[in-house]
């Protein structure tokens, strides 16, 4: 099962719209992460609000199964709840530089 958590437009830095959940509305931003120095460290950070606070981060991965580039999630700030939200960045079919934020239930 997928839910859409938000809808976000492609940027020159990343992308940008909004997170949109039952508790929780908040702009986001999804920034290319120009301090990343190694593997492990995400290619993209998450920021949401009108603080910017850091939610989170984004790290590219490759689907196995049609073998295209996606964006993996993975969102945490106590307003998100007590545990990690993981999700995915889908593009919209015909909405060209636009994608949906599909939640990745991992249990």
């Amino acid at each position: 099962m997928a839910n859409a958590l938000g809808y976000v437009s492609e940027t020159k830095s990343g992308f940008e719209g909004t997170l949109a959940m039952m508790n929780l509305s908040a702009a986001i931003r999804i920034e290319k992460n120009a301090e990343k120095t190694e593997d492990g460290h995400p290619d993209y950070r998450i920021y949401a609000g009108e603080t910017s606070t850091e939610i989170g981060g984004g790290w590219m991965r490759k689907s196995k199964a049609s073998g295209r580039d996606y964006v993996s999630l993975t969102l945490a700030d106590p307003q998100i709840g007590p545990r990690r939200i993981f999700a995915n960045l889908a593009p919209v079919k015909g909405k060209k530089g636009r994608h949906v934020i599909l939640w990745n239930a991992r249990d």
